[in-house]
């Protein structure tokens, strides 16, 4: 490579991801503004985030294969440009609709771009040490986008209007086209790509099955026709997908990878990182906006120490995993991000800012530690020949996780919520507000509610949150617990 060549494909191969990470949490921060522009309820707001992340984890699965098959430069500067297109049309989006399908190209985009950094900076820095620091720095680089997510969100929102949310992805976009396209190299390997065009239909069609009959639960309840059809479909689909895998070829999902103890927990922990951790940027948001009334702007602000800890402790990452080694590193932060969720079930609508931030910050640190060091330990424990496999898999399963998280959690979320305002204002004699309970949490507009009723609406969301925080405790302390015991015995 050139003098200049590696620190131009660090950064592009950090921009792409700062790319795809910036949109997870940039639109959270303005779920309440687009609730409102786009006259949509909360499952219509689950829909703006689970269209991104549904088409983020089926398809990444074929991120792998394609690039191996048409060329790991090629396919990088195509998920760029993608990802660019869909921000645009997001932001011309005139309705719910078009916003959803500019989120699903972003997801599409997102799904190429994501688990391709990985092999571009495997193949960059053949040293382990060099390759640790500039994993870590990766991922530092993602909490910077997190980080300036909720802050750019809040002022953008607030100031100019929902569509600039979007619109910044533009000069990003093309600044890191620039840069892969003058340092990237091109390389192949078209004999190890997967050719499994029915299990990626499969898992598409399981995902947006299972997650469309998850949010109809707290939508329109179990009784309905619809939500019951969808989760029916979800488990047929994904029958069939087990089924095909076992019998492709060149499976989208190598099954035998997955009788290594060790692997198999690594890919569960990803998977709930992505259920728990990664969708509680969801539900924090409308939890300081409309639990504890606060605007945008302020809300990003609250958010803002989380990303900051995991942007340290990334950045740290390399000189942490030499002292603790890998998996004490793993387990600890595994273990920080469940002490984190037990904390954040405590919240109510009068928690202070200061004990919020403390346990934000135990939060971001906890995933500073446990997004690098899974994605290493994952990358060790598979065959070389199938890194690039193991990667995208370990990714996908994660984005599953925050899909099938916001779905799963926000329906429970919005049962309690809808639960505790209608017992709530029945004890207190307010009839007409204990009957429109269930339509108040799905549509919130906190100007027609006098002040003791905004009190009751909000205590209910805060009650919702709570409940939905807890079960991401319980999961993440469970999942520590597998780690630990899936640990080999000379590291424990």
């Amino acid at each position: 490579m050139r003098r200049f060549q590696r620190p131009a494909l660090v950064l592009a191969a950090y921009l792409g991801t700062f790319l795809a990470s910036l949109d997870i949490s940039i639109v959270n921060v303005a779920l309440p503004t687009l609730q409102q522009a786009l006259d949509t309820d909360i499952a219509g707001l689950q829909w703006v985030i689970n269209a991104y992340a549904i088409a983020l984890s089926a398809f990444m699965l074929s991120a792998g294969p394609l690039a191996d098959r048409h060329g790991h430069r090629r396919m990088w500067l195509i998920s760029v440009t993608l990802f660019t297109a869909g921000s645009l049309l997001c932001a011309i989006a005139s309705g719910l609709p078009m916003l959803v399908a500019g989120r699903t190209v972003q997801g599409v985009a997102g799904a190429l771009l994501i688990p391709s950094a990985m092999p571009i900076l495997s193949r960059a820095f053949p040293d382990p040490a060099q390759r640790a620091r500039a994993i870590g720095g990766w991922s530092a680089f993602s909490a910077l986008a997190l980080v300036l997510g909720p802050l750019l969100g809040g002022v953008l929102v607030q100031w100019i209007g929902w569509q600039s949310i979007f619109l910044i992805n533009l000069p990003l976009g093309l600044l890191a086209l620039l840069l892969g396209a003058w340092s990237i190299p091109e390389w192949r390997h078209p004999q190890q790509a997967a050719l499994d065009p029915a299990g990626q239909l499969l898992s598409i069609l399981a995902l947006g099955a299972l997650s469309y009959g998850l949010i109809g639960i707290g939508d329109r309840g179990m009784e309905d026709l619809s939500t019951r059809g969808a989760l029916l479909l979800a488990v047929a689909a994904l029958a069939a997908f087990a089924w095909v895998e076992r019998r492709a070829r060149r499976p989208l999902v190598p099954l035998e990878l997955f009788a290594d103890r060790r692997f198999g927990a690594l890919n569960l922990a990803s998977f709930a990182l992505g259920f728990t951790a990664y969708a509680s940027l969801f539900f924090l948001s409308l939890f300081f906006q409309q639990a504890q009334g606060h605007s945008a702007a302020r809300a990003g602000v609250q958010l803002l120490p989380q990303f900051l800890a995991m942007g340290v402790v990334s950045l740290l990452f390399g000189r942490l995993v030499a002292r603790l080694g890998m998996d004490r590193a793993l387990t600890a932060g595994y273990a920080l991000v469940a002490l984190a969720l037990c904390a954040i079930a405590a919240f109510d609508a009068t928690t202070p800012a200061l004990p919020a931030s403390l346990a934000l910050v135990v939060l971001g640190a906890g995933m500073g530690l446990a997004v690098p060091a899974t994605g290493l330990a994952v990358m060790a424990q598979a065959p070389p020949e199938r890194a690039g496999i193991a990667s995208a898999t370990m990714n996908a399963l994660r984005q599953a996780g925050m899909s099938l998280g916001i779905a799963l959690l926000g329906s429970l979320m919005s049962l309690r919520a809808t639960h505790h305002l209608g017992t709530r204002a029945a004890a207190l004699g307010e009839s007409t507000l204990a009957t429109q309970a269930r339509a108040l949490v799905q549509h919130p507009d906190e100007g027609i509610l006098t002040a003791p009723a905004l009190l009751l609406y909000r205590a209910a969301v805060a009650s919702g949150f709570a409940w939905a925080m807890a079960v991401s405790a319980l999961a993440m302390l469970a999942v520590a617990w597998v780690l630990q015991r899936s640990r080999p015995p000379a590291s424990r």
